[in-house]
């Protein structure tokens, strides 16, 4: 039985080895607490046991907010966790009363774009050379709440 939970410091060492599995340029643990400070927030998608199977994080200020990363486990992919996570994301932003979301997303990424557009995000714009590792450039996608 999986449970989405807010993220607590308890679980920044669980979410950084998480990223260190997904991203070529993982946040560090130190990073990762930012999302559970007051400018942020963050979900953790847990199993049964505690294991950290995806999570996601949001920067806010003011009435905005920004996604930061969204991960799941490489070995539970394709499950809806990350879908999950965005749906408990954006209940978080609801909650706090945030009127717009904003995320980059690698242009390449297929899967997370049809993601984002299912939920409400759309194309707004490019950053050109975002990524570094692999170098690529971003597509930046708002949805309004």
């Amino acid at each position: 039985m999986m449970r989405a939970v807010l993220m607590t410091p308890a679980h920044l060492r669980a979410v950084a080895e998480l990223e260190q599995l997904v991203f070529e340029e993982p946040w560090s643990e130190r990073s990762l607490a930012l999302l559970c400070g007051e400018g942020g927030f963050g979900t953790v998608l847990l199993d049964d046991r505690g294991n950290a199977l995806a999570y996601g994080g949001m920067m806010t200020v003011l009435d905005e907010g920004q996604i930061t990363n969204i991960a799941t486990h490489p070995d539970y992919r394709r499950r809806g966790y990350a879908a999950c996570v965005l749906q408990a994301l954006l209940s978080g932003a609801r909650a706090r009363a945030l009127r717009t979301l904003s995320l980059e997303v690698r242009e390449s990424n297929t899967a997370a774009i049809v993601l984002y557009t299912r939920f409400g995000f759309e194309i707004v714009g490019k950053r050109n050379h975002f990524y570094t590792a692999p170098r690529e450039d971003a597509l930046v996608m708002v949805c309004d709440l």
